[in-house]
């Protein structure tokens, strides 16, 4: 007879069976033909079989009642359950090596670096047992307008740096400098610096440019380097110098109003927050210099991952956008700061708080109020140009350090510099302070007694 619970049957008097739905559907219809209420041709058509298997299935019906329509693999250990020494192993490298690191992360360096056969799913299981992963509910996203993919490679090429303590406190806290191509997603280039900067920029986009060619337009946020924020303030046309350089190559900037417009590589910069902290941490690299010899391979790693695997995006044309450099694209006399300067009547300019005095061989009078281009070079080296050609000069007077003007994203990069710009002397006496033999100290106050 038929419980209260739809999913449990009576079979003997002292035994319960669990049954599924479709094997009490099956015994319902088996109960019938049992009764000569239906034919085994009708049952066929029930349930979607062919007679034989109904024949089959009445065998069964008739020797083991209800019983023998359950599955017979229940209760049994599964053929696919991982072995207990493989299960052990992966438990013993996840908590030596990998105890922090995201689920798909873990399994992609059990797979490659130890060579373990696994899946997502087994390692997802053992970490959630372990305490090492809990599931992430989502919170609630806001709507923007979707934009869509541009459809050429290098037709777009999304820019930013990310302000992290990428080296985990065994190096100084440093900006990588991330370039996502718009079209694929693929990262085009990686770079640290010390923070985002002119020169900075510069150099990430050197790289670039040698290893790809030159892009549509850069896709960027309101940093100073890319946008000039206060026009008002500015003399000349208004660019920036990054802009002035990107305009000399043919680049075109366009700068977004909000980060989730550039999301691509806002997701980019979080996704490398995770993966590329650990695999520095692997791969024992503690320092800038040390890391970008070493970028080049994780990058290529990274985007062959992109081809193979989920993240991949094919772009909806085949066309590469990137127009290859000409022997016109001097990349020295381009990717360098410049800015015009007028000589006075003795032959000096100022420039960045120093005074630059030139020295030609004619009379000095043919070079009054003359205008002169200073080029800076990453290397901060100097040169002064008259009609394209050099200039001799000398630092005449370097002026006293005044009040630096720091843009808002720099001020934390400017506060560490300032918290290591003074050091106490050997004998300040701040490192002769010495506790009072009468002072006596309960918990965080300190007393001195008479």
């Amino acid at each position: 007879p038929k419980l209260k619970c739809p999913h449990m049957w009576r079979l003997k008097v002292d035994r319960i069976y669990n049954m599924s739905a479709k094997e009490i559907r099956r015994t319902e219809i088996m109960s019938q033909l049992a009764r000569k209420q239906i034919t085994q041709i009708e049952v066929a058509k029930r349930l979607g079989i062919s007679v034989r298997q109904v024949k089959r299935i009445w065998k069964r019906y008739q020797e083991s009642g209800p019983e023998g329509l359950m599955h017979k693999s229940r209760g049994r250990r599964s053929h696919n359950q991982m072995d207990e020494e493989l299960k052990k192993k992966v438990l013993t490298i996840i908590m030596e090596k990998y105890r922090d690191f995201g689920l798909t992360l873990a399994t992609e360096k059990l797979v490659e670096v130890h060579k373990l056969k696994i899946s997502d799913e087994s390692v997802r299981k053992m970490m959630i047992e372990e305490g090492l992963w809990r599931h992430r509910r989502r919170r609630k996203l806001r709507l923007f307008q979707m934009r869509e993919r541009r459809a050429n490679f290098g037709e777009l090429i999304q820019i930013d740096g990310s302000d992290y303590d990428w080296f985990e406190g065994r190096g100084p806290r440093c900006t990588l400098l991330v370039y996502v191509d718009d079209a694929t997603g693929k990262l085009v280039e990686l770079w640290f610096v010390p923070h985002e900067s002119f020169f900075g920029y510069c150099e990430a986009s050197r790289h670039y440019f040698e290893r790809y060619g030159l892009p549509a337009a850069f896709y960027s946020d309101k940093h100073g380097v890319f946008h000039q924020n206060n026009p008002k303030t500015s003399a000349g046309d208004g660019l920036t110098d990054f802009a002035r350089a990107m305009q000399e190559l043919g680049i075109g900037i366009i700068c977004a109003n909000t980060p989730q417009a550039k999301g691509r590589v806002e997701r980019a910069n979080k996704t490398l927050q995770d993966r590329l902290t650990k695999e520095l941490r692997l791969q024992n690299i503690s320092t800038m210099h040390e890391a970008n010899l070493w970028l080049p391979k994780f990058m290529e790693d990274c985007n062959q991952r992109f081809d193979n695997q989920r993240f991949a995006t094919v772009p909806r044309s085949e066309h590469d956008f990137h127009e290859p450099l000409t022997d016109s694209n001097i990349l020295d006399h381009i990717l360098c700061r410049k800015v015009t300067r007028t000589l006075s009547r003795n032959l000096t300019f100022q420039y960045h708080k120093r005074i630059y005095q030139i020295h030609v061989d004619r009379p000095s009078y043919a070079l009054r109020n003359a205008t002169v281009t200073v080029v800076e070079k990453p290397n901060h080296e100097i040169i002064v140009l008259y009609k394209n050609q050099p200039l001799p000069f000398d630092v005449y007077i370097q002026q006293q350090k005044q009040a630096e003007v720091v843009p808002s994203k720099s001020i934390d990069l400017a506060l560490r510099n300032a918290s290591k710009a003074h050091i106490p002397a050997p004998d300040h006496p701040w490192r002769k302070f010495h506790l009072n033999k009468n002072a006596t100290q309960k918990g965080d106050i300190l007393t001195l007694s008479d």
